[in-house]
């Protein structure tokens, strides 16, 4: 099978394709043949900032063909069944492991690249939005909001009943792509004034963009930092707004909570079959070109998900 390795080198140009023996699936798990795989932005951090090679994880969506020990039940999944979920590692192939415990039956009609643009992502800005504890009526900022998450949470913020929803992003071409998406206001990252104070800000960025964020809080507002970018934030700024920061990650609710975890696949699958949430894929990528797709998502060029095809 074709399968992408990293070497390290701190960047695109370290990515190679090569021929690798098709995994076995081990206990609890299902060997999927891959029909689409959704680039990260943590696994493009890890290749640029990592020390060692990466091993990449990702959203694949694709044909289940194997399962572990226990038999053709495993966790009720059978070989035939079309399955997506979070690989966390070696997703960037023809064939892929996954557990069972990350794996979502994809409903007939809906396409794997469809389904990678959907799943991670929405279940990330549903976390994101339940971890702020948004009340109707409220202000809420999206940062990274042209990203595939940020698309999503714009939108469950207006069919939440936000009184204001503004989109943050790089740069102001991109500002009618998220006014599309349900954005009432776009600000950019490097304006002097974000037009807060927001009671509600999902940060996908981190990094130097954390404290500005918290500065454009309102008294007693929430930030949602669920992004990989890390960053610092003064203690002094959370007090005197009396302010919450909060951190979310998914693989957190869907290995503690899975009841949790189930019951928002099973909506996340219906808000998307009534038109309430809608996907948005910026290219698919073939398999062999993962340097180019990495490279979309390392300059914000990006509008919505990056999709390898096998």
């Amino acid at each position: 099978m074709l399968r992408i390795r990293h070497e390290v080198g701190g960047g695109p140009e370290v990515l190679f394709a090569e021929e690798a023996a098709v995994p076995a699936a081990g206990a609890g798990e299902l060997l999927i043949r891959v029909e689409a795989v959704g680039v990260t932005l943590p696994t493009v951090r890890k290749v640029r900032e990592g020390s060692g090679p990466v091993s990449f994880g990702g959203e694949v969506a694709g044909t289940v063909v194997a399962t572990g020990p226990g038999g053709s039940g495993v966790a009720g999944f059978t070989p035939g069944e079309r399955v997506t979920g979070l690989c966390f590692a070696d997703a960037y192939a023809e064939y892929a492991v996954l557990s069972t415990a990350m794996a979502s039956r994809i409903p007939a009609g809906v396409g794997a690249v469809e389904a990678v643009a959907l799943v991670r992502s929405g279940l990330v800005a549903r976390g994101a939005y339940e971890a702020a504890r948004t009340e109707p009526g409220e202000s809420v900022l999206v940062t990274a909001a042209a990203s595939a998450v940020g698309t999503l949470a714009l939108q469950y913020a207006k069919a939440g009943g936000a009184g204001r929803v503004v989109a943050a992003v790089s740069s102001a071409d991109k500002a009618d792509f998220v006014r599309g998406l349900g954005a009432d206001e776009v600000v950019l990252y490097g304006d002097a004034d974000w037009g807060g104070p927001y009671d509600v800000i999902l940060d996908g960025v981190g990094g130097d963009l954390l404290g500005p964020a918290v500065r454009a809080l309102a008294t007693g507002g929430r930030l949602v930092a669920f992004s990989s970018g890390g960053g610092t934030v003064q203690a002094y700024e959370l007090l005197l707004r009396g302010a919450s920061l909060i951190g979310f990650q998914i693989r957190a609710i869907a290995t503690g909570k899975p009841a949790l975890y189930e019951r928002w696949l099973r909506e996340l699958w219906q808000l998307h079959a009534a038109g309430t949430l809608r996907t948005a894929v910026h290219e698919e990528i073939p398999l062999a070109e993962a340097a180019r797709a990495h490279a979309l998502i390392e300059e914000r060029r990006n509008l919505g998900k990056v999709v390898l095809v096998p």
